[in-house]
């Protein structure tokens, strides 16, 4: 099943670049968002997250009120089309180390989407980590004794591989070791 970007997207939530820090940190607690995107003139230029009211403003000690949004927004902004898919938005997120992207639609910001939305959107995705987690904490067990692949001794395959002390070994070199 194919998910759209704009399937599952938030309204953008914007503040003039020009406003303090403060305004734009009680607009995020009021509506719940981790995020808002500094915009000049209607257009979007930075992105000002929790993170950065973290890394900027908190850590450094530096009062909210006396601080621009644009002296603390993140930029550049990378954005997506509303027609891609939450597979391709994932993978620009990665590529971009970020967490989320702004949604363009004929150069109009029409909304936001964050790892969040994406990780909420794919059930079948979250189930599938949860068991690979699960996987991680259960003890390794050999179930077959024999297998195919890649000698750990002389790198050939073998069609007969044995695990022997904790390395699959293919005949020739099983033989080597026992002799």
């Amino acid at each position: 099943m194919v998910i759209l970007v704009k399937e599952i997207m938030n309204k953008p939530l914007t503040i003039d670049l020009n406003k303090n820090v403060k305004t734009a940190g009680e607009i995020m607690r009021k509506t719940r968002r981790d995020a808002i995107i500094a915009v000049r003139n209607n257009k979007p230029v930075g992105l000002l997250t929790d993170s950065d009211l973290i890394k900027k403003i908190i850590a450094k000690n530096i009062k909210p009120s006396s601080i621009k949004v644009k002296k603390a927004m993140s930029k550049p902004l990378v954005a997506i089309g509303p027609d891609a898919t939450i597979v391709e938005a994932a993978r620009k997120m990665k590529r971009s180390n970020i967490k989320r992207l702004l949604v363009i639609d004929n150069k109009k910001l029409i909304g936001i989407i964050s790892l969040s939305d994406i990780a909420r959107s794919s059930p079948d995705m979250i189930d599938l980590l949860e068991y690979k987690l699960k996987m991680r904490e259960m003890p390794t067990e050999i179930r077959e004794r024999f297998t195919s692949g890649i000698c750990d001794s002389c790198a050939n395959y073998s069609d007969d591989l044995k695990n022997l002390d904790g390395q699959w070994m293919c005949e020739d070199c099983r033989e080597e070791v026992e002799s």
